[in-house]
């Protein structure tokens, strides 16, 4: 069932869609359910992101030594300033 809804449009696009309207001998609502059915068929293509180059450190070391990145007690540890090396892997 049709709604009624309220659109506010520049006066002057809405005197050239009655215009357009009548030439085609439909009512201003087909037009614009015509339009948006129309822009709703064929959205616009997402914008393409500009290309971002992440810094690389050339920096050697790497974690301390004895560190295992994968045992988060130990690393809580470190982060914490506590002695670590003694939780169970």
């Amino acid at each position: 069932m049709p709604l009624r809804t309220t659109v506010r449009l520049e006066e002057s696009l809405l005197e050239l869609a009655k215009a357009e309207a009548a030439r085609r001998n439909k009512t201003l609502t087909a037009m614009i359910e015509e339009g948006l059915r129309l822009a709703l068929a064929n959205p616009p293509a997402p914008a393409r992101r500009k290309k971002v180059t992440l810094p690389v450190s050339r920096c050697g070391g790497g974690t301390m030594p004895g560190v295992d990145i994968g045992n988060s007690a130990d690393l809580l540890d470190i982060l914490e300033g506590r002695p670590w090396g003694r939780s169970p892997a």
